[in-house]
């Protein structure tokens, strides 16, 4: 039997590999309050905040910024890339927006990631305290700032958001733009629901992207998909009060990319003023919606549960005696149950031009407040299989 020798060497060569398997796994945080971060909602505490993202973001090895408890006064704040490592930020606190609206409202950002790689941003509230943004709209005050989201990635790739609320932004809450690899699970968002623009989760110009066990009360759409996205999987999405699940609208721009494979499930709406919605405007466009999937969807007293929309013409702007060149196609629907406030539950109003191709129902069960609902069809081609209720007109 041969004996291992340990020598000087040997002790050198395993403490240099444990050594260097630790220090490929290291990781370092940076506490916001020792960059003199205040926790107290009051002090400005923007600075600290990105003087701690410069030195992650320039770390050669994954970092956390850490954000206790306690509240952070936070303006407009960029978290610009490329970055070195990946970086997750670690928040306990919440994050508060000035009392002042136009201290953000003319930024169109307040919090914004860009060109960012690797993000992964973990629980955390954050306050845009946007009643006042609000108040200045509905008075009719032409003097308004355009309003701030509340947090955006533009640009980036591996995002995560996870147990993350957000709460009454001043327009959009959280925005997804030109982004690839992404993951949003169990975000809460809440605004009134007369709160203008404040749309939940706005999804654009992005792939593969992940909206799973999310709870949101807004007033406006809850989910809202934009052009150029692709491979959306939304599941597990409680919506309501707030406009429902909205692709579109589209074409508003001739030159417009499309929206296709999407995907939503096991979702319920309760209260909101539409439940499964694809929208465009009507006027022509190179845009198109295609391979769309709603499958066991639950309607609590919504008032469109099923529409579409494509003579969309707010106050007749660009688009009277027109129609619209969105190309809608493949879009199915299957195990949609509940009531509608309205009494047609199922409204699909296609273009005359371009007439909805391929739509699909399946086991369809939708009631008119315990009564029987009507369906209204508009230029659509279609099959049906199963129960159907209302009474389809394809």
């Amino acid at each position: 039997m041969t004996k291992l020798i340990v020598t000087p060497f040997i002790i050198f060569l395993l403490s240099s590999i444990l050594i260097f398997i630790k220090s490929s796994n290291a990781s370092t945080t940076y506490n916001v309050l020792t960059f003199g971060a205040k926790p107290n909602g009051q002090i400005d505490a923007t600075q600290p905040f990105l003087n701690a993202w410069g030195a992650a973001c320039t770390s050669v090895e994954p970092t956390t910024i850490y954000v206790p408890k306690g509240r952070y006064l936070i303006k407009e704040a960029t978290f610009r890339g490329p970055c070195k490592n990946k970086i997750i930020v670690k928040i306990d606190g919440t994050l508060v927006a000035p009392l002042d609206y136009w201290d953000i409202g003319n930024s169109g950002y307040w919090i914004l990631f860009i060109k960012v790689n690797g993000i992964s941003v973990i629980g955390g509230n954050i306050d845009a305290k946007g009643d006042g943004f609000w108040a200045c709209r509905k008075s009719g005050n032409n003097n308004c700032p355009v309003g701030a989201r509340s947090i955006t990635f533009n640009w980036a790739n591996d995002v995560v958001i996870s147990g993350l609320l957000s709460i009454n932004s001043q327009v959009t809450h959280l925005v997804i733009n030109s982004c690839n690899n992404v993951m949003v699970k169990n975000v809460k968002i809440i605004a009134p629901d007369q709160s203008p623009n404040t749309d939940g989760i706005h999804v654009q110009s992005s792939t593969n992207v992940t909206i799973i066990g999310c709870r949101i009360k807004t007033g406006d759409d809850c989910i809202s998909i934009g052009p150029g996205t692709t491979n959306l999987w939304m599941e597990k999405i409680l919506c309501g009060p707030g406009h429902g699940v909205s692709i579109g609208s589209l074409g508003r721009e001739y030159e417009e990319d499309g929206v296709q494979n999407v995907t939503l499930s096991y979702s319920i709406f309760t209260g909101s003023d539409n439940g499964l919605r694809i929208k465009s405007w009507a006027r022509p466009s190179t845009s198109f919606v295609k391979n769309i999937n709603y499958r066991n969807i639950v309607m609590k007293y919504v008032d469109n549960p099923i529409i579409i929309d494509q003579n969309y013409c707010p106050n007749s702007q660009d688009c009277p005696q027109q129609t619209s060149g969105v190309k809608i196609s493949e879009v199915t629907y299957k195990n949609i149950e509940g009531t509608s406030t309205t009494e047609v539950a199922m409204n699909f109003d296609c273009s005359p031009s371009n007439p909805c191709q391929g739509i699909q129902l399946q086991d369809i069960k939708l009631t008119y407040m315990n009564k029987k609902a009507k369906s209204f069809c508009n230029n659509i081609q279609g099959t049906k299989k199963g129960v159907i209720l209302p009474d389809t007109c394809i």
